[in-house]
């Protein structure tokens, strides 16, 4: 596939904090350390030198490995107990078949910095890593995946981490996607790999890990689940502090407010407490109860002060980190100087700059993940018969219409020249107004607004009416947004990559890498 790309802005798509990030906006220095560029980073391996925590994290990945996991995968895995190596990290939930293509694109965008980081820092190597969120309990949001105009949904009860579910009775779900995937070459690898994920694993935190291995696994992508005991140990000390004196709700709410200070609206709230408390079946809140001891929502545990200290001593694996305290747990068990992120991401790290230095550890460089937009060759024929770009397609269909219109109509739709004329006589009016008596000054004005009013009403109808002299054009035009803005969002936040490798099996992972440019901060188009 071939690419393209445009700015960010001009897909009137995302937030002003994003933009503003990506765009170094001053306003937003004193949120991040060091800056996503080439010098950025050589600061950011020198602060991350010293990272300790090397053996106990090549063992946890080493036990974690199965028979989906890649010889250049395991390779990369054993070279993180090197000094030299160092990590570039995305995360996300265990969607069902990834889910939207975002998923996707993260990932890719992940091994593609990697590459180019090694490019530039040949002494060292930059290993690629996809965090599974494990131990997400929102069932609803990742339990479904549209693709081919279809959703395809796994419907059961769940409760506790989503990582822990079982994978009984997913066998419908899993033969529903393969069956709309239809006959070809293409159709039957990613059956297969389905298949293969899905139906040969105990619970979804496996099923997910073979899925993404499979996938990306020749890339050397390493997959890490950190619901593990091993790693929960090294959070102990600050899940124990943490909850006891509530650290990161003040450190997070100081620096949510200077950043609504500076006109951004805080993307996460956090709370008292920030850990959850986790068994098999269970992931449920802990506060302060009207006793002063320590309460799980919606069951019948509590503990002391005493009892809790002990708890996290002896079983670190139940207290599981929520969205303010998780970026703090990835950074302290991987040697990571990056992490790759969709917008409401980055825009929530921002928020913890405070945490971080708090708890002295380095804050990692932030980088956007790519957006992209797959156009088919049928589509991209279309869109230039009617002689617009695919940037144009990013503004609304209406305005679009009206653009077309007013180009290829064979009469002059708009009354500027008229409106020139009136305006030159209301001057006049004006003029002679003022003369008789200046009180009638506002009275004239009136009318003029008035009457340019119901020229633009005019001006409406006029392009309105010859708008049904190209049904055809026009009717292409909504068409045409539809496919690219399927539900009338980003193809990327909708669709589920199958449709795509359907068409273009393993070229489709080989283009996005290859097209992708992480530090440029520029929306891809493939086509």
């Amino acid at each position: 596939m071939k690419a393209t790309s445009i700015d960010y802005r001009d897909t009137f798509s995302f937030s002003s904090l994003l933009l503003d990030y990506i765009e170094d906006n001053a306003s937003l220095s004193g949120f991040y350390s060091n800056k996503p560029t080439i010098d950025g980073f050589e600061r950011q391996i020198k602060k991350k030198a010293s990272f300790q925590n090397r053996d106990i994290l090549v063992s946890s990945l080493l036990d974690q490995q199965d028979e989906s996991t890649t010889e250049k995968s395991s390779e990369n895995i054993r070279l993180l107990k090197n000094k030299n190596a160092f990590t570039i990290t995305t995360g996300h939930q265990l969607n069902l078949f990834t889910g939207p293509l975002y998923f996707i694109f993260k990932i890719a965008s992940t091994i593609k910095l990697s590459q180019d980081l090694k490019v530039k820092f040949p002494d060292h190597d930059f290993i690629p890593v996809y965090w599974m969120a494990t131990e997400d309990h929102d069932f609803e949001e990742i339990n479904h995946t549209h693709i081919f105009r279809d959703t395809i949904r796994w419907d059961r009860d769940a409760s506790g981490a989503t990582g822990r579910l079982t994978t009984d009775g997913i066998e419908e779900t899993v033969k529903a996607y393969q069956n709309i995937l239809g006959l070809s070459a293409n159709s039957e690898k990613l059956s297969n790999i389905i298949g293969n994920a899905y139906m040969s694993h105990a619970n979804l935190a496996d099923a997910t890990r073979s899925l993404v291995n499979q996938l990306f696994g020749e890339y050397g992508l390493v997959v890490i689940d950190a619901d593990r005991p091993e790693l929960k140990q090294l959070l102990s000390p600050i899940i124990k502090a943490d909850i006891l004196e509530q650290n990161s709700s003040r450190e997070v709410s100081k620096t949510s407010e200077v950043l609504e200070e500076q006109g951004y609206k805080s993307q996460v709230h956090v709370r008292d407490i920030n850990f959850f408390y986790l068994l098999d079946k269970l992931r449920e809140r802990i506060i302060v109860n009207k006793s002063g001891e320590f309460e799980v929502l919606n069951s019948d545990i509590t503990f002391t002060k005493e009892a809790l200290e002990r708890e996290v001593d002896e079983h670190p694996e139940r207290f599981s980190p929520n969205v303010i305290m998780r970026p703090l747990y990835q950074e302290l068990v991987l040697p990571n100087i990056a992490y790759i992120g969709g917008g409401a991401e980055v825009s929530y790290w921002l928020q913890l700059k405070g945490l971080f230095e708090f708890y002295k550890i380095e804050f990692p460089i932030l980088i956007p993940r790519n957006s992209a937009m797959i156009v088919s060759k049928e589509l991209s024929e279309k869109i230039f018969r009617l002689n617009f770009t695919y940037k144009s397609f990013f503004k609304d269909s209406s305005e679009l219409k009206k653009e077309y219109v007013r180009v290829h109509s064979k009469h002059r739709l708009n009354l500027n020249d008229e409106w020139r004329e009136f305006n030159s006589i209301f001057e006049k009016i004006k003029l002679r107004a003022h003369k008789i008596d200046p009180t009638l000054g506002p009275s004239t004005e009136a009318i003029e607004a008035r009457l340019k009013k119901a020229i633009d009403r005019l001006e409406k109808k006029l392009l309105k009416a010859d708008q049904k002299n190209y049904t055809e054009a026009l009717e292409q035009i909504e068409l045409i947004k539809k496919k690219m803005f399927p539900g009338g969002i980003l193809q990327e936040r909708m669709e589920n990559f199958g449709s795509f490798y359907v068409k273009y099996g393993d070229e489709l992972i080989d283009s996005l890498i290859e097209a992708f440019q992480p530090l440029d901060f520029k929306f891809t188009i493939l086509y």
